[in-house]
């Protein structure tokens, strides 16, 4: 491909950030110049750390712009727009990649894609079964679609998560799934210690991280959680470790020790944290719900999101079975290669191409293609 200059924005609040950091370093590494443009509350400690190490080629700009989901009523989209197109015009880019929804309705002088990461309206269906109360989700959900509409191409990094944007938003086209990946590293060690890891937003009713907690106290292994937003220490069950926002590459450290990882999460569209426990070897006990199906069906135990004497039993025998839990490691592990870095880069470079094709683009096929598979 020839070389380009991507403007990607991004923020620092969960994933996407790990995400953007990956996909804008191995841009670099092709030979691509990269813009990564964050939005909302700007990175602060391990996360501004996890930025420092990118190359030269990714040129990282911090703004006040306010998120989407943030801002649902949308009085900060008028400063967005002007304040993203001033840059676009300073720094000329090929292309504009966007993992949100809102910019994507931006007249931009170049193609874009709107990479469908999460949203509010799945997200409250999934923890709280209803849709938004307020009728400010209103003017969000259609910044969405329009955001959806107007891009060149936009992509869900699952089957299922597609549908479900699909199903809220219908957007006039079809979108491509390309699975998130991460870095390839050494075979993950067959020593163990026993304990059980989760991590993610502690705050995020769809992690379900406070569920997981209440059953610590019965579990014959230690429970670790990691993440940012814990409420005071003295509320939370005392019998589990809460290890607070900590830096990534301590994190991957801790996954390479422990022996199980959960995750009863309500809501999930991807999941880069179970990936990356996958991937350093950790038998996975899942919530079953369609996302996490699909991409660790045969590679972990699945529990009913919110049942936590299910959960309980799952892990309890878990710890008791060895044979099982490996088994179970080296499933995780294998599969976890399938969603690498590169996979990820070549699908991406792949529509980059598609989007920057100087003829009338081609809608996908309707089954919605996937691309690096």
């Amino acid at each position: 491909m020839t070389p380009r200059h991507i403007m990607m924005t991004t923020d620092a609040v969960g994933g996407v950030w790990v995400y953007a950091l990956a996909l804008s370093r191995r841009l670099a590494e092709a030979g691509h110049r990269v813009t990564l443009v964050s939005l909302g509350p700007p990175p602060q400690g391990a996360k501004r750390d996890l930025a420092s190490a990118l190359p030269p080629e990714v040129d990282l700009v911090v703004t006040s712009l306010s998120l989407e989901w943030l801002d649902p009523d949308g009085h900060d989209a008028p400063r967005a727009r002007s304040e993203l197109l001033h840059l676009a015009d300073r720094i000329r880019p090929d292309l504009v990649h966007i993992n949100g929804y809102r910019e994507g309705s931006i007249a931009w002088p170049c193609p874009s894609l709107v990479v469908a990461h999460s949203c509010v309206l799945s997200w409250w269906q999934a923890t709280r079964g209803e849709a938004p109360p307020s009728p400010q989700w209103s003017v969000y959900a259609d910044a969405v679609r329009a955001g959806l509409n107007a891009a060149d191409a936009w992509v869900a990094p699952t089957k299922a998560f597609r549908s479900t944007i699909e199903n809220l938003y219908q957007p006039e086209t079809f979108g491509w799934v390309i699975r998130n990946g991460i870095d390839s590293v050494p075979r993950p060690s067959t020593i163990k210690d026993p304990l059980i890891l989760a991590s993610g937003r502690i705050w995020d009713g769809g992690k379900n991280l406070a569920g997981l907690a209440t059953i610590a106290a019965e579990l014959p292994w230690p429970l670790y959680i990691a993440g940012a937003g814990m409420a005071d220490a003295h509320n939370q069950p005392q019998s589990v470790h809460w290890l607070g926002e900590i830096a990534h590459p301590e994190l991957q450290r801790l996954m390479r020790r422990a022996s199980i990882y959960a995750a009863p999460a309500y809501y999930e569209p991807f999941g880069l944290g179970i990936l990356e426990a996958a991937r350093a070897g950790c038998a996975l006990v899942l919530s079953d719900i369609p996302t996490l199906r699909e991409l660790w069906e045969g590679a972990a135990l699945h529990v009913p999101a919110g049942d936590q004497k299910r959960q309980l039993r799952a892990l309890t025998d878990l710890c008791s079975d060895h044979r099982s839990r490996q088994q179970l490691q080296r499933a995780a592990a294998e599969r976890a290669r399938e969603y690498s870095l590169d996979h990820m880069l070549t699908a991406y470079l792949e529509l980059y191409e598609h989007v920057l094709a100087p003829i009338v683009k081609v809608q996908p096929l309707a089954f919605g293609p996937e691309l690096g598979l």
